[in-house]
């Protein structure tokens, strides 16, 4: 259908109506709206929360301390750390031999020299040296003589003198060390090594009962763990067990050992290894998870170890931090591009690491726990790993018609690993310390966006990390 024509006079009109209703439009078609966000330095920190001291495997010293606080024997606790086994004895007149001293060696207090005519006197020092393939002792200037190693000198019923080190029970066999020096090892009846273990142990104000317990535990360890080298069969520190001289006995150590003399533990009949640490955590691990080339044994299971906490442990609970670029630093090549955090993937019987992956930017490297604990050098692996990151945002929204000005304060961030849900807190640094002031939630991918009120100094906490600092301004 054909449309009527305007006249003139009509267009005049039409003109004018749309001109008046471009006029009365609403003021709101025509606001402008600008948005403008500031944000404060990113602030970074990688979190390692852990507990206990030690490898794990076995008894717990300070959850042994804690048996005997709650009234359990000595033979109660050794049954509970060490599953199905039983205690038997040795004669506590058996001897091991532990190395004391490599390079040099000056001794006093011996008497003789096992197999040679020659008498010593024991109230000189004697010096050996190394002469090929041969050891010379002198007193003095005067060469007592030249003997083909190993050599063994004694000094009746009293101790001798390392000098330097200390006097010990039983003998000292000298050998060449094989890096041209001397080796001195302590060849000594077991009940007598035990109490020179006993209290560098475990102190000595603790209960009897704990102590009783690790006099069994490190006499059955050194008689049942393998000699660590062909020519003796445990070192004097942690990599056997501590052993120091006769004058840092005490008297509860040496009633300890006197009160379980010749007991060890034993599975189906036989002495079983029988490692110990300082603290669980609240649970040991199974050897296997611990270290992974040693097959299970069913008396080296993890169990629970409800009083680890003992005398106020000091290494029940413990938390390490660093800069995010230091934790890269000691991952070095595991870390590829920036760090974004460490996800276990594998735990024992225990919440100890077995394996981890380190999450970088530019891919994920597999890690085991032991690593980890000796690239941190942490006290053990039983931890876990948060990375927190922070800023602090001011978002100003300016609406031109009618002027108007929105400022909004944020801290946001991210945490890894993390779940969707899990609460982050705000607090704000002020004259009463730190202060909760509000409360968010992390998104699927770990981030979070928390408004606060004022500008000011704040940090993020999350189950019990505390962010770094940021201004909020």
């Amino acid at each position: 259908m054909d449309r009527p024509k305007l006249t003139a006079a009509a267009r005049a009109v039409v003109f004018a109506l749309l001109a008046l209703t471009a006029v009365a439009a609403p003021a709101s078609a025509r606001v402008r709206t600008t948005t403008t966000t500031m944000s404060s330095r990113v602030a970074s920190r990688f979190y390692i929360s852990g507990a206990g001291f030690g490898h794990g495997v076995g008894m717990s010293q300070y959850g042994a301390a804690g048996f005997a606080l709650h009234g359990y024997k000595y033979e109660q606790i050794l049954a509970h750390y060490y599953s199905g086994t039983t205690l038997g004895k040795i004669k506590p007149k058996r001897t091991v031999t532990v190395l004391l001293h490599e390079g040099g060696a000056v001794f006093q207090g011996a008497t003789a020299i096992v197999g040679s005519p020659k008498k010593l006197s024991h109230e000189r020092k004697y010096r050996v040296l190394p002469d090929g393939s041969k050891l010379r002792i002198f007193t003095g200037r005067r060469l007592v003589g030249t003997f083909i190693p190993p050599v063994t000198v004694h000094g009746g019923r009293a101790p001798l003198t390392l000098v330097g080190q200390g006097a010990y029970d039983g003998t000292f066999v000298l050998r060449l060390d094989g890096k041209g020096g001397v080796m001195t090892v302590n060849s000594v009846p077991i009940d007598d090594y035990v109490r020179g273990v006993v209290t560098e142990e475990m102190p000595s104000r603790w209960p009897a009962q704990a102590l009783e317990a690790q006099a069994v535990a490190a006499r059955t360890y050194a008689i049942a763990a393998p000699a660590v080298a062909p020519d003796f069969d445990l070192y004097d520190d942690t990599r056997s067990q501590m052993y120091g001289p006769v004058s840092k006995e005490t008297a509860t150590g040496i009633a300890a050992v006197s009160a379980t003399s010749g007991t060890v533990v034993e599975y189906q009949g036989h002495p079983a290894v029988t490692y110990f640490f300082a603290s669980s955590g609240g649970s040991t691990e199974s050897i296997q998870n611990v270290w992974y080339n040693f097959a299970p044994e069913p008396w080296l299971r993890g169990v629970a170890d409800p009083y680890d906490n003992a005398y106020s442990n000091p290494y029940y609970r413990w938390m390490d931090s660093y800069a995010l670029t230091a934790a890269e630093h000691k991952l070095g090549t595991l870390c590829k591009g920036a760090l974004e955090g460490i996800k276990i993937t594998q735990v024992g019987v225990s919440p100890r690491v077995v394996r981890a992956l380190v999450v970088g930017t530019d891919g994920a490297s597999t890690v085991t726990g032991i690593q980890l604990q000796q690239l941190f050098e942490t006290r053990s692996t039983y931890m876990s790993f948060a990375t927190l990151t922070e800023k602090g945002d001011r978002t100003k929204t300016v609406v031109s018609n009618p002027k108007k000005v929105t400022i909004q304060l944020s801290l946001q961030g991210t945490i890894y690993p993390a779940k969707r849900g899990q609460t982050v807190t705000a607090q704000r640094y002020g004259d009463a310390g730190w202060r909760s002031v509000s409360r968010g939630h992390l998104t699927a991918s770990g981030s979070y966006a928390v408004v606060v009120r004022t500008p000011g100094t704040y940090r993020i906490v999350y189950r019990g990390l505390d962010g770094p600092n940021v201004r909020v301004s």
